[in-house]
């Protein structure tokens, strides 16, 4: 192995639990997104901010997305 193969090796069980939390939160807030029937805005830029802006999207989605008319 060279040198940035092991570096990588070392770094991986580190950042994995972030990938892993990540992936986790898109997909509960995709949930509740389309579970929520109405929303701040349209669904489609929800989704979009859900899937593209990582963990501010999704967070962004619980705290002002959602509407509890």
């Amino acid at each position: 192995m060279n040198e940035s193969t092991m570096e990588l090796s070392k770094l991986l069980p580190i950042i994995a639990p972030f990938f892993v939390i990540q992936l986790i939160l898109v997909i509960v807030a995709l949930v509740a997104l389309a579970k929520t029937g109405r929303t701040r805005g349209p669904k489609w830029l929800w989704v979009l901010l859900i899937v593209f802006v990582n963990i501010i999207g999704p967070v962004l989605f619980f705290v002002i997305g959602r509407r509890n008319d």
